[in-house]
């Protein structure tokens, strides 16, 4: 599948072995992750530890990082896809029997870390196997089944919610994070260089070292994007609140803008494939800096609907293109320990982002957080566009 075009057997197969599954298991994530608050509320932890429970997600998701490279490096992309499926259901099972708090705690948390594995496997399976010129659309159909699981999930995690209980929608998990680990194991062989390189790979602290560079240039760049992409779910709802709207309108507004999100996931994919990683790194960054620019600006929700749109706009564009910088700039030897690198610095500002804006509201005000993510796209905008010269990033690795 490494030749320079990819045939409709082979994208087909590839929707079986890499883009079922993944939607299958999003599907069950985006069930639990709205309840997991809920649970950890009727298991009788008080609302600050509950806010806990839900933290661990995203923190084990960042500490697993580096380890979730070795254990790519170790055991390869199928072994480990279908391994850390497993472990999602056990741990889905163990938060659907937890009888305290701390037990549902500790699933969540190891929830996040099989979740690093299972990001970084998928994205350096798709860079060995893809053509370079098809890599985009790739990565970013990717994206795009993150989005589509995390839609259907919630509405599955509901439905079973109200036919049984709370606990049902873990159930749910479990089912389909098995039923993605069976699907896995249609994972296509990758290419027999690929398994050369990566038993010569060196270790993952040579990998850091070596490319260092490349994530305080071009990674720096992405962890700017990723968080001005994360503050979308932080800012509109605080907005909303504050201009006097109620839930279910600020939830339509968030349906307007995931709507537009989902639709746009190839076309961006494209974009990128045909114009350079640039046509659509730069604009989305930028695009969402001024849609933040313009949100202490509105105030009906008419206006915060146009900014809402605006930013599903540049967030749907953008989907992969993180996946894709980190992938056009890893090496052959030691590729899952890079791809683990470029996790953690782009995670970073992925967590940062809620962050930032909590510390800035607290001293300031909600428009001076607005205003301070927008010269973050905007800076960021302007850094990607230096460094996300083709000329200036490392050679294509496949």
């Amino acid at each position: 599948m490494t030749d320079e075009s990819l045939s409709g057997k082979q994208w087909r197969r590839l929707a079986i072995s890499v883009y079922l599954p993944t939607t299958l298991s999003f599907i069950g994530f985006g069930a639990v992750v709205p309840l997991l608050a809920l649970t950890a509320h009727d298991l009788g932890a008080t609302v600050p530890q509950a806010a806990l429970v839900v933290a661990l997600l995203g923190l084990g998701s960042l500490l697993g990082a580096l380890p979730a490279g070795m254990v790519a490096q170790r055991f390869g992309e199928r072994r480990s896809l279908v391994g850390s499926l497993i472990v999602d259901a056990a741990c889905m099972l163990a938060a659907a029997l937890a009888p305290n708090a701390w037990v549902l705690a500790v699933a969540v948390f190891v929830l996040g870390l099989s979740g690093a594995v299972l990001m970084i496997a998928r994205q350096s399976f798709l860079t060995v196997v893809v053509p370079f010129r098809f890599r985009a659309r790739a990565l970013s159909t990717l994206g795009g089944v993150f989005r589509v699981g995390n839609l259907l999930g919630p509405l599955a995690g509901a439905a079973v919610v109200s036919a049984f209980d709370l606990r049902a929608a873990y159930w749910l998990a479990i089912g389909t994070s098995l039923a993605a680990a069976a699907t896995s194991l249609f994972l296509p062989d990758l290419p027999e260089h690929h398994e050369t390189t990566a038993a010569e790979s060196t270790g993952m602290g040579t990998v850091l070292r070596e490319h260092a560079r490349t994530f305080l240039t071009i990674g720096l760049g992405a962890s700017a994007l990723m968080l001005v992409r994360a503050s979308r779910d932080a800012l509109l709802p605080l907005w909303a609140a504050s201009i006097g709207l109620d839930a279910a309108q600020t939830s339509l507004i968030f349906a307007a803008s995931s709507a537009i999100d989902l639709m746009l996931f190839y076309i961006g994919g494209s974009m990128m494939d045909r114009y350079g990683r640039r046509s659509v790194a730069v604009p989305t960054v930028l695009i969402m800096g001024a849609c933040f620019g313009l949100l202490p600006l509105t105030a009906s929700g008419l206006g915060l609907t146009a900014v809402a749109v605006g930013l599903g706009l540049g967030n749907g564009l953008s989907s992969g293109v993180v996946l894709t910088l980190g992938s056009d700039a890893s090496p052959n030897v030691g590729r899952t320990h890079f791809l683990a690198g470029w996790r953690l610095t782009t995670a970073i500002g992925q967590a940062a982002g809620p962050l930032m804006i909590s510390a800035i509201t607290a001293a300031a005000s909600l428009s001076v957080a607005a205003w301070s993510v927008a010269g973050i796209g905007f800076l960021g905008g302007a850094w990607l566009w230096h460094w996300a010269d083709p000329k200036r990033m490392e050679r294509p690795s496949a």
